[in-house]
């Protein structure tokens, strides 16, 4: 079975503040080392700080979005080019709240992967079903349609992203899926990769929703999941580190 290291990404969401940015990232220096590879997402006006106070540390930056564009008339929009000189390691992708607030496609999502990768930033593809899809039992076609059209997409580059799951009924809402229930859907999604890619063994894919320092080892403990994507917690240096220092 493929070893693969643990990875922790904290997603800030629309959080944070000068003073509270460095509280944090203090407190996550001061904490050393991890089991873990650790990357936080925030919010773009914030990714200077990130570099500037993570640039001689263990831990990644990222962003939260990207535009699927390389440049031009997209008021508002990011692009992977200017993600690329914040040193961004990492960009979210296809979050359940922007598939849901701002009506991102399957497709579109998996234009802003490829937008992605093509700077060299990895891409975290984000895959959930909302609760009326689980009780309706679409849980396996919504999550496989979602990671399909990525999959379609990327063509030989699948292997060189990140998937996260996160059952839109879990985020934010204190209720986590069961490690049974989670680990079913990572294997579900591992199978749909390993018949797209022989590098499917050695991809990452995370569990997002309402993952805290007490519940993170057992889901880490399930076998094809492989780290966390982790909202609320991620803004306590406490809690996230950890997290982190869950993974076996």
């Amino acid at each position: 079975m493929t070893t693969r290291r643990k990875l922790v990404v904290g997603n800030w969401k629309m959080h944070g503040s000068h003073k509270a940015n460095a509280e944090l990232f203090e407190g996550l220096l001061d904490a050393g080392p991890s089991n873990a590879d650790m990357a936080v997402c925030v919010p773009f006006p914030f990714l200077s700080e990130a570099a500037v106070a993570l640039a001689a540390s263990a831990i990644r930056w990222g962003a939260q979005d990207c535009s699927a564009h390389e440049q031009g008339a997209y008021t508002g929009e990011v692009s992977a080019a200017m993600l690329h000189e914040f040193g961004c390691r990492y960009v979210i992708v296809g979050h359940s709240e922007r598939r849901a607030y701002h009506a991102e496609s399957d497709q579109l999502v998996a234009d802003k992967a490829k937008a992605a990768l093509g700077k060299g930033i990895t891409p975290i593809v984000c895959v959930g079903e909302t609760l009326a899809q689980r009780e309706a039992n679409e849980t396996e076609a919504v999550v496989k349609r979602q990671l399909s059209a990525v999959i379609h997409t990327l063509g030989h580059c699948v292997g060189e992203m990140v998937v996260a799951y996160e059952p839109v009924w879990a985020i934010g809402t204190g209720k986590t899926a069961s490690p049974e229930q989670a680990q079913a859907v990572h294997a579900l999604l591992r199978a749909q990769l390993q018949a797209a890619t022989p590098q499917a063994g050695a991809m990452k894919i995370l569990y997002g929703g309402s993952v805290k320092p007490d519940n993170a080892a057992t889901l880490f403990a399930q076998p094809d999941i492989d780290g966390g994507l982790i909202g609320g917690a991620s803004l306590k240096a406490a809690d996230f580190i950890a997290i982190g220092r869950a993974a076996p």
